[in-house]
């Protein structure tokens, strides 16, 4: 998708790999077409609605892991040079001869499908439920994305659409991968500059040469390696005049971008001098032959600065809160989850949402109506960043001692519904699900939370957090000596010697014996016995426990 012959490799070198806290508290533009594009080549296996799936539990990854402020935005009417490229790669997929395609110049325009267009509506419907800001531009969703990043309206982009560099883009997110230490891959448009030597009307040349979602073809004979070293001679304010000057003079007058004087140099220089002239000339040669080249209407289309039905005076972008129910409805009736299961999904996000409302006006004293701040249980690191275990409780009582794990079967639908996803591209993984904690009577639900966003929403409770944590760090002594109660066993182990097949491969009787003798658990923690027995005790399905708890 965008500019063509593998521009994405021409980049790839000078891609940055960015962690969670980089579009922290940020704007971020999201072209949803690509999106929508995506599941058909990353789901394989046959999903209801993939395109919701998809976009549920990204929006929630955004939100709660990455911290981020997304904008959505929508394809408009197709142009008419994008109508005649999807037309011309339909007949080219399809074996059939292309000379017979409708002249641009006829103003074709081809509306997209019927059935993508329900996905996109249907997407739509459920962003609006979400409370998050959904833009319909003119034309390609990619170009309003870019113009509200060169405008200062969102801090990046995410699509895979290269032509957002052409259209005025200064940072695009080309992908991101929430289960790992490093989740995004950005592009910095200064990057390129300082790099390549590439401004945006340099990328617009290039695209020319080799083609793009607006003309497949490009220029005959030219490779992406070829136009690049081919702009590189010109400075941005010159090189779409020249294309424009090389097309219509004659190639026996042309020029190369830089002059020389050979009477100085020596003939090695002037040979090599010589063979670099040839080969543009050369280029020069295929430009000028080929007719209508370069197209004003492509150059024009991307230099407008106007991608939008309104304008900058009146877009004001705005968050607010889900509405929960009606979301909740939505999703039982297009995916057939279970009402529980989807308020149990959801609360990652509302939790992040939570938060931010009491760091800035805390008026709100219970999240999701139903769970009020407990404690700051401990710190946790997932893929090398750090994290607050947040302890909600649930005024509620409930029935039973019991810690269990949050209903985490499959990718979101339930155990009935398998999807393989392809490595590339983590399209589908959902935001980490709360864990529940049953205790003496009490719900808690505990949740992975941004630091700074407790730390700001919930002060006097992480100082007194840290406080405690410093006090057990001071008493916890830096080296404990061996006991004598371990004997020759312990000492051995100090020394590093090898431990015998006994002394490895415990027995359960030993282990037993030592268990009973051992420190009573700190407060808030049960000891395995104890876990055990609560399990034992309920015999309540996870389904069943999820319902009691978030129906």
């Amino acid at each position: 998708m965008g500019v063509g012959g593998n521009f994405w490799d021409l980049l790839k070198p000078h891609a940055r790999t960015e962690g969670f806290d980089f579009l922290r508290n940020k704007r971020v533009a999201v072209d949803l077409s690509f999106w929508i594009v995506q599941h058909e080549t990353a789901i394989k296996a046959s999903v209801r609605s993939p395109h919701l799936r998809l976009t549920f539990f990204r929006t929630i990854t955004l939100f709660a892991k990455f911290g981020a402020f997304p904008v959505f935005v929508i394809d408009g009417t197709p142009s008419p040079l994008k109508s005649k490229a999807r037309i011309a790669r339909f007949f080219r997929l399809s074996g059939i001869d292309t000379h017979d395609l409708p002249r641009v110049e006829d103003r074709i325009s081809v509306d997209r499908n019927s059935k993508f267009a329900k996905c996109v509506k249907e997407c739509v419907e459920l962003l609006e439920l979400f409370g998050v800001p959904v833009l319909e531009a003119k034309g390609e969703a990619e170009a309003l994305c870019a113009e509200l990043n060169r405008k200062g309206f969102v801090d990046a982009c995410i699509t895979a659409d290269s032509d957002a560099f052409l259209f005025g883009a200064k940072c695009v997110i080309k992908s991101f991968h929430p289960n790992s230490k490093e989740p995004l891959e950005c592009y910095f448009m200064s990057d390129i500059e300082a790099a390549l030597g590439l401004k945006r009307k340099h990328l617009i040349a290039i695209s020319l040469l080799v083609g793009n979602d607006h003309d497949l073809n490009g220029m005959q004979g030219v490779g992406l390696d070829t136009a690049v070293r081919f702009v590189q001679d010109y400075t941005e304010d010159d090189i779409l005049n020249k294309l424009h000057v090389i097309g219509k003079e004659d190639n026996t007058s042309l020029q190369g971008g830089q002059s020389s004087d050979t009477n100085s140099r020596k003939d090695r220089e002037e040979k090599e001098k010589k063979k670099q002239e040839n080969w543009r000339l050369r280029v020069c040669n295929k430009i000028a032959m080929e007719p209508n080249f370069p197209s004003s209407e492509l150059i024009q289309m991307y230099l407008c600065d106007n991608h939008s039905y309104f304008s900058d005076d009146d877009l004001i972008l705005s968050w607010e809160s889900p509405k929960t129910e009606i979301l909740i409805d939505f999703l039982v009736f297009h995916l057939r989850w279970e009402p529980s299961y989807i308020r149990q999904r959801l609360l990652p996000m509302l939790s992040t949402i939570f938060l931010r409302e009491m760091a800035n006006n805390p008026i709100q004293t219970l999240l999701y109506d139903q769970y009020e701040f407990d404690s700051i249980l401990r710190e946790k690191i997932r893929y090398g960043h750090p994290f607050y275990v947040v302890k909600w409780k649930r005024a509620i009582p409930v029935l039973d001692n019991v810690v269990y794990e949050g209903y985490s079967e499959g990718l979101g639908t339930g155990p009935e519904d398998a999807i393989d996803v392809d490595e590339p591209v983590d399209l589908t993984d959902e935001f980490d699900s709360p864990k529940i904690h049953i205790q003496e009577g009490c719900s808690f639900l505990l949740t992975d939370e941004n630091m700074d966003l407790v730390q700001a929403a919930y002060p006097e409770q992480t100082a007194k957090f840290l406080q405690e944590k410093e006090v057990k760090r001071q008493k916890t002594p830096t080296t404990t000596p061996p006991s004598e109660a371990s004997g020759k066993s312990d000492s051995l182990k100090a020394k590093g010697a090898q431990l015998s097949i006994t002394e490895f491969y415990r027995a359960t009787k030993t282990q037993q014996q030592t268990a009973e003798t051992t420190d009573l658990p700190n407060e808030g923690e049960e000891t395995s016995t104890e876990k055990r027995k609560a399990s034992s005790s309920s015999t309540l399905s996870k389904s069943v426990r999820r319902r009691l708890l978030f129906d």
